[in-house]
């Protein structure tokens, strides 16, 4: 049974980067159903750069959680002004909150019953839903599963792709990276940038230096490809933004970036750190494809249209995969990254290369 058509519509989605870029494709679907009505996103301030320039929102509402307060900002503060937010929203009257998250979330329930909206839509047998969508049982990608909203509301067909937009990021910098090596901006005009992001969150996701040095050297021989080196700046002992400085050093001594030195037929490396999220959808924006372990990053270059190589470890590959672009899934048995050879990482991308568009002159 469908619902009456709303006036106003929020989708909450609290959690990681991906999450919330394979919760867009529901977005643009209710955008296209209900080309009138105001819809707006409740996320935090880890996420929301996200949704930056979203043309299918009227508003972003964000939030910080206490683990992620910045330096200068006090827990009473921060939570002085999600009260205020809170406020604001209950007094708009919302029509439908959509809990976005395909697991239960029974505080975030009791957060939107106190909005006091007409309806609440959420996953899982949770007290205080509305209408409550069975958990996935059928194997979906999140994409998929969190789109059975759509269903809801009479949209038909399938998700659309993802959609990050780039107009409001500003790239870093590039006279210097913190791993003490310069940058250097891509070459000839005409040749693809492929991204090589080198840093994963989970320890089964992180491929070594070596290799990554290794296939950027293998990869440089056909066509002259650029290469943009990423990764989250700082040192890896910091416990609580651990970075990969020491590890970019290690890949760009081994491929001689740090002196400019061409590779072969010319290449060069373009080394990228990326200290916010602004920054590295803006410098993912640069490139043609990329090549990284499955973690935010992979799906930001989804939703940026990208194909990508992505070398899967200990994660569902059949629920996390890039969606709505090319790609090949890289993953052994072990569900460790560092037992994949660089020769089936160059074979993945080399199989890939037709789905990667000529750039600009």
């Amino acid at each position: 049974m469908s619902l009456a058509p709303p006036r106003k519509i929020l989708v909450i989605r609290r959690d990681n980067i991906g999450d919330l870029v394979c919760t867009t494709p529901l977005i643009a679907a209710l955008r296209q159903r209900f080309p009138d009505a105001w819809l707006g996103a409740l996320v935090n301030s880890y996420n929301a750069p996200v949704l930056d320039g979203n043309p299918d929102l009227d508003e972003v509402f964000v939030y910080t959680k206490a683990k992620h307060r910045a330096g200068g900002d006090s827990l009473p503060g921060i939570l002085w002004r999600r009260l205020q937010m809170m406020r604001g929203l209950r007094a708009m009257r919302i029509d439908d909150i959509i809990i976005a998250t395909t697991t239960p979330q029974p505080r975030v329930v009791r957060l939107a019953r106190w909005l006091a909206p007409q309806r609440v839509i959420g996953f899982g047998a949770v007290d205080g839903l509305d209408l409550a969508l069975p958990l996935d049982d059928a194997g979906r990608h999140e994409v998929e599963d969190v789109f059975r909203v759509a269903a809801v509301y009479g949209i038909e067909g399938g998700p659309p792709a993802c959609r990050v937009i780039a107009a409001n990021a500003v790239a870093p910098a590039t006279e210097g990276s913190p791993c003490g090596a310069p940058t250097f901006r891509p070459g000839a005009a005409g040749c693809p940038t492929i991204g090589i992001h080198i840093s994963a969150r989970k320890p089964s996701q992180r491929w070594p230096a070596e290799r990554f040095a290794e296939l950027i050297n293998m990869l440089a021989a056909p066509g002259s490809p650029r290469f943009m080196l990423l990764w989250s700046p700082g040192d890896k002992d910091n416990p609580l933004h651990p970075g990969d400085d020491a590890k970019a050093r290690e890949v760009l001594g081994l491929v001689g970036a740090p002196q400019g030195l061409p590779l072969v037929a010319g290449a060069k490396v373009d080394a990228r750190p990326t200290q916010t999220l602004p920054e590295l959808i803006a410098a993912l924006a640069e490139c043609d494809a990329l090549i990284c372990a499955d973690g935010g990053a992979m799906h930001l270059a989804a939703g940026l249209g990208l194909p990508i190589v992505c070398l899967f470890g200990n994660s569902g590959a059949a629920r996390w995969r890039p969606w709505g672009v090319p790609y090949r899934v890289l993953q052994k048995p072990s569900l460790e990254v560092g037992d994949i050879t660089v020769a089936e990482a160059v074979a993945a991308f080399n199989a890939l290369r037709a789905d990667i568009p000529a750039p600009s002159a």
